[in-house]
């Protein structure tokens, strides 16, 4: 199922071209027109499905085996020393696009490039208290 006002379908399904470098009936992948590096590519299911809650388990499933190919295929081809999977559900978390995606980027020596988070120092009650939260 499509969405007709969505950017990424239409780019998923071909009707905006992209440069793609892998496509099958569930995906399509192509390089990002805003790298944070070379090579940055975007994973994007053919449906629409807004974010991770919404993407079946079978297609979730699809796209962990997949960018785990492109991954070793791109780290092949272009030689970088490491690899980051980014996925954001939510602004607040980063997406911008509400079209399901998987960011593949590529990490060379000196890029320049930063993904992480400052590291939190709960105590053993606290993360105690959070796994009863979750679990219960």
């Amino acid at each position: 199922m499509k969405n007709d006002s969505c950017i990424f379908c239409k780019i998923a399904n071909g009707e905006i071209p992209s440069k793609t470098l892998y496509e099958d009936e569930k995906f399509r992948v192509i390089l990002d027109l805003g790298p944070a590096t070379k090579g940055h590519a975007l994973i994007l299911p053919k449906d629409h499905f807004a974010n991770l809650y919404e993407l079946p388990e079978d297609e979730a499933k699809d796209v962990i085996v997949l960018a785990k190919k492109m991954a070793a295929k791109m780290t092949e081809k272009l030689g970088c020393d490491g690899f980051n999977l980014v996925q954001n559900n939510g602004e607040v978390a980063g997406q911008t696009v509400f079209h399901f995606h998987m960011h593949l980027i590529p990490r060379y020596k000196e890029d320049g490039q930063k993904i992480g988070w400052n590291p939190g120092s709960p105590s053993q009650e606290e993360l105690e208290e959070i796994k009863n939260q979750i679990l219960s």
